[in-house]
């Protein structure tokens, strides 16, 4: 199967095996035993688990509910059972951290951690404070059995609109599909033979209650926000039009494609501080 993006052709037969053989040789540099991973329900942690499956080292496949929605949890389960089924390395976990999280909330309300913070901000809060504790169980497991926790972002979440949580999805050791878009990644699944009920599902986090997809929340869709990053890398003058004028390199674009720039663009400002090291002061002049 191949599939062109961005005029660039990649051929999934190959791909697969090439990611999968990366990660082998990770883990044997590492010295460490194998792989875990969160498995959500949706494509990006179905195809990463089915790569770290495919290397033959042990992999512990971890579904982590908090408040999640029965469509969600539904497609976690049936795909955990299809790894199961066809990679005999591969063991689970289903770790309910609903009463976890809903204890975290309350002491912190109850310590005035919210005090004057808007209902907007505490809702935000909550459904990182989710992430986080995911994360926290993983290194959790992963620590007492030698593990590596393998990331589940794509190029698009990751380093383009940094669409994670920092410490959260974002605290990992490997990222297999860093270098993979959105479409790409769904084009993977497929060859890898992922369940069509994830294939056909929209994307979402799961942090939310109110069963909100990741479209939803940034006010664009995959392909377009693809279409924006490669667009962005290749424009003069963003800032300019970001401030409001518009350079003719921008006067072709239709109403609807500037907005999804501007989305895009505001959202990789924002959070370019997940997709950098942390800034460290430099001591060099004083010493």
């Amino acid at each position: 199967m191949e599939t062109t993006t961005q005029n660039k052709t990649l051929n999934y037969a190959i791909v697969k095996h090439y990611i999968a053989d990366w990660l082998k040789n990770y883990a044997t540099k590492s010295n460490l035993k194998g792989y875990i991973i969160g498995v959500s329900g949706g494509i990006d942690s179905a195809v990463c688990s089915t790569l770290c499956a495919m290397t033959g080292f042990p992999l512990t496949v971890v579904k982590m509910s908090i408040h999640q929605a029965a469509d969600q949890a539904d497609r976690g389960t049936k795909h955990i059972e299809w790894l199961k089924a066809n990679y005999p390395n591969v063991k689970s976990l289903d770790i309910d951290l609903t009463d976890t999280y809903d204890k975290e909330i309350e002491l912190l309300t109850k310590a005035g951690a919210f005090d004057g913070v808007s209902a907007d901000d505490i809702f935000l809060t909550s459904a990182n404070t989710r992430s986080r504790l995911r994360m926290v169980t993983l290194y959790g497991i992963a620590g007492a059995h030698k593990l590596l926790v393998c990331g589940t972002g794509n190029k698009v979440e990751d380093f383009g609109i940094g669409f994670f949580t920092k410490y959260g999805d974002g605290g990992i050791d490997v990222s297999p599909i860093g270098e993979l878009l959105k479409s790409e990644t769904y084009a993977l699944g497929k060859e890898l033979g992922v369940i069509e009920e994830i294939l056909n599902a929209r994307p979402t986090d799961g942090l939310w209650d109110d069963g909100r997809t990741d479209e939803d929340q940034i006010g664009a869709t995959y392909d377009e926000l693809e279409w924006a990053m490669n667009f962005c890398d290749t424009a003069p003058s963003i800032e300019e039009f970001m401030a409001g004028h518009e350079p003719s390199f921008f006067a072709p674009l239709s109403d609807r494609q500037k907005n999804v720039i501007r989305v895009y663009w505001k959202r990789h400002t924002a959070n370019a501080h997940k997709m950098i090291m942390p800034p460290i002061c430099d001591l060099s002049n004083i010493r």
